[in-house]
């Protein structure tokens, strides 16, 4: 079943009607013939107790969100070039440093490898739905010492000894599953196996853009500590051509105390920014499964923005993108079954059991001739007065039904608002760089000329401090953005799903 169809409502429009007309009232006339006394004592229960447990008026009311009603266009899926992300899409930064850090994660890290032990479980839990839907076969060998009543059923010289009872015995038995409950069991497990894989996929893109992100914040810190220590050093030139004129006359003792008092101000920046540095190299550590002080030596210098192509719309095709979508549509599918296999409780459980051994009163007797001993028949069982468990037990996964469709609508939405947030942030940036150039330019000219005229005695100290500070500002200005424009194109790419194809699509 491909999980685009698991959103058909499966819950049979059940109206009341009276309890001899219910299927599972009514599948007793169709079974074969398994005996006279089978078929009259069971019909003797119905009608003494009048009427069968029923399942009628509990069905699921959640809908799947409409696709338009979100802003997806149905038709863009082939129309609207959307980023081709690969699976390992860090690769395309051309960065070996960041490739490795993000790689080394995906190995070692914690919390990945707590999602794929839960997909590991999910897996286990498919088997055994799987085999509780085939033959079971079980041995057993009882050995009791027992002393026999004198005034029961039974005749002396049993009655009042004590003796050795041993029984050797091979059972079997199998379900017949008319009405599906196993099938149904063995497809929930099979969804939540799905949504595990999907989870372990949204673990992976969401560990994967945190390290990128991480070591994209470490490249802003570099480049503000490089800024800091070149507005140091120019300060520190500005201060020696200070003294300079307050020795021959020129500048008096406020600016020379103005110099000086810029550059512990620098220092103090820059021993910000370092402790700053220091905590998201042990963050960027911690989260590669490495020492604190293990990336103490990483440089790492912003790169021009890689540029992608950007859809003009958000297309449908978004939710087969996403791992934490796909897990959420496979969430329903593995509810979708277990109501099914709650609702299949309604119905005749229907076994053919056998069992062949010996048995004998005293062990010396338990392999000698006429010990032995077989059987085999059916057996039947159909609810018919239980107070109410199945239909509370089948209103529950009714309700888990409702709470997996909304989990997905909520999934849907988020993840549409997010791409969508990412695009307008990455449009924003590229808009907000392109002024953000002219303005550095025109600070830089404006710098160069108060340095030029105080050097010249053409101007004053203070116009070179506000042309210094509007000058740094900038340059802090455009190390923001180019970190932000490639933090943004990261969030995107999380956001597109990170290269994840859902591998139950086709299934």
């Amino acid at each position: 079943m491909k999980p685009q169809q698991l959103f058909t409502n499966d819950n049979p429009g059940d109206t009341a009607r009276p309890a001899s007309e219910h299927p599972a009232c009514g599948v007793l006339a169709n079974l074969p013939a398994l005996g006279v006394i089978v078929l009259a004592i069971a019909s003797s229960v119905v009608l003494t107790l009048g009427g069968c447990a029923s399942s009628a008026g509990i069905a699921s009311t959640a809908q799947p969100i409409s696709p338009i009603s979100i802003g997806l266009d149905p038709a863009a899926a082939g129309s609207v070039i959307v980023p081709v992300v690969g699976a390992d899409w860090w690769r395309s930064f051309n960065d070996p440093a960041l490739a490795g850090l993000i790689e080394r994660a995906l190995a070692d890290n914690p919390s990945l490898k707590v999602a794929q032990a839960r997909l590991a479980r999910a897996a286990a839990a498919v088997s055994g739905a799987q085999a509780a839907d085939g033959p079971q076969v079980n041995g057993s060998l009882d050995v009791s010492r027992q002393r026999f009543s004198a005034t029961s059923i039974y005749p002396p010289p049993l009655g009042g000894s004590i003796r050795t009872l041993g029984t050797a015995q091979i059972g079997g038995s199998w379900e017949i599953d008319f009405f599906g409950r196993n099938r149904a069991a063995i497809d929930a497990a099979i969804g939540t196996q799905r949504a595990a894989q999907a989870d372990v996929q949204a673990a992976r893109n969401l560990l994967a853009s945190n390290v990128a992100r991480t070591y994209v914040q470490l490249g802003r810190l570099l480049a503000q500590r490089e800024l800091a220590q070149r507005s140091l050093a120019q300060r520190d030139e500005i201060l020696a051509l200070i003294r300079q004129r307050v020795q021959g006359g020129l500048d008096t003792a406020v600016e020379q105390r103005q110099g000086e008092g810029a550059l512990p101000e620098s220092r103090q920046q820059i021993e910000a920014l370092d402790e700053q540095i220091a905590l998201t190299r042990h963050a960027l550590a911690a989260v590669t499964v490495q020492a604190p002080n293990a990336l103490d030596a990483l440089i790492v210098p912003l790169r021009s923005v890689q540029a992608l192509p950007l859809p003009a719309s958000v297309p449908a095709d978004l939710i087969g993108r996403r791992a934490d979508i796909a897990a959420a549509r496979w969430r329903i599918e593995a509810t979708t079954g277990d109501t099914k296999s709650a609702k299949a409780q309604f119905y005749p459980n229907i076994n053919l059991t056998a069992f062949v051994g010996l048995a004998s009163i005293g062990l010396d007797q338990l392999i000698k001739s006429g010990s032995e001993q077989y059987g085999a028949g059916p057996a039947i069982r159909l609810p018919i007065f239980d107070s109410g468990r199945l239909r509370a037990n089948l209103s529950g996964k009714t309700a888990d039904l409702d709470a997996a469709i909304e989990s997905y609508n909520s999934a849907v939405l988020d993840a549409v608002h997010d791409v969508a947030d990412q695009i307008a942030s990455l449009r924003s940036v590229d808009r907000q760089q392109a002024e953000q150039v002219r303005a550095q330019a025109a600070a830089e000219s404006a710098y160069d000329l108060s340095t030029q005229r105080y050097k010249a005695g053409l101007g004053t100290y203070l116009t070179v401090l506000n042309a210094e500070a509007t000058v740094l500002a900038q340059r802090r200005q455009s190390a923001d953005l180019k970190a932000r424009a490639l933090d943004a194109q990261i969030a995107l790419i999380r956001s597109l799903g990170g290269g994840y194809t859902d591998p139950g699509a086709t299934s």
